[in-house]
């Protein structure tokens, strides 16, 4: 059976600038039969610019994972950059597919669904650690746009997913701060996922929100 370890190391620096990813001290140990979710294959997703900056990438990561060739991300078009983070998470390798982030969020602006991707592939990996550093810089960049509805419930789940306590509060507290008038469904999701963190309050508030915004319809709070 395959099996995967790996040393400790930081992905999202707290002193690090919102857009500079930290690579320390990783070493990948892979056991067993090799990887079974096939090659990259050239089509309508990754192109073959995108293809050979992934390849460069992983053979340049496993000389040296502090000397990557960031340089060819900047030549990518958003789409690019886009298929490749996407295609690095389904490798789970969390910590190029960070590289690539770093460079969307520096040069378009990442949006919360990517958000959410990354934070469920560190989850995945058993980096969940690396997700509060992560909503951290969201919240230098700007915090929570309001048209975003859909990214903000897979990310709130990601984060309940991951019990990431810290991330969830951050999260809500940018609602708060950039006027977010809660849907009812996202409502119950956060008031939930608070309630099981031990933060009955912030769950009883975002209750009492949707009680005033949907009359009627009211979660209740457990005894």
């Amino acid at each position: 059976m395959a099996s995967t370890a790996h040393s400790h190391f930081a992905l999202f620096s707290s002193t690090a600038t919102t857009t500079t990813i930290i690579l320390r001290r990783i070493a990948t140990v892979r056991c067993g039969p090799r990887d079974s979710r096939g090659p990259l294959l050239k089509g309508r997703i990754l192109s073959t610019e995108a293809i050979q900056a992934i390849q460069s990438l992983k053979r340049a990561y496993r000389t040296d994972p502090t000397d990557l060739p960031t340089h060819l991300l900047s030549r990518l078009i958003k789409s690019d950059l886009a298929a490749a983070f996407k295609e690095l998470l389904r490798q789970d390798q969390c910590a190029l597919a960070a590289k690539v982030f770093s460079t969307i969020q520096s040069e378009y602006g990442a949006d919360l669904n990517m958000y959410a991707e990354l934070a469920v592939a560190l989850a995945r990996n058993g980096l969940s650690e690396e997700i509060d550093p992560l909503i951290g810089q969201l919240e230098k960049q700007g915090g929570i746009q309001c048209e975003e509805t859909k990214g903000l419930l897979r990310l709130v789940k990601a984060l309940i997913g991951a019990q990431r306590k810290e991330s969830t509060v951050r999260i809500y507290g940018m609602m708060k701060k950039s006027g977010y008038e809660v849907d009812e469904y996202l409502g119950r999701v956060l008031s939930k996922g608070l309630r099981r963190f031990g933060e009955g309050e912030l769950a009883d508030e975002i209750d009492q929100e949707l009680g005033r915004l949907y009359k009627g319809i009211l979660v209740k709070p457990r005894a």
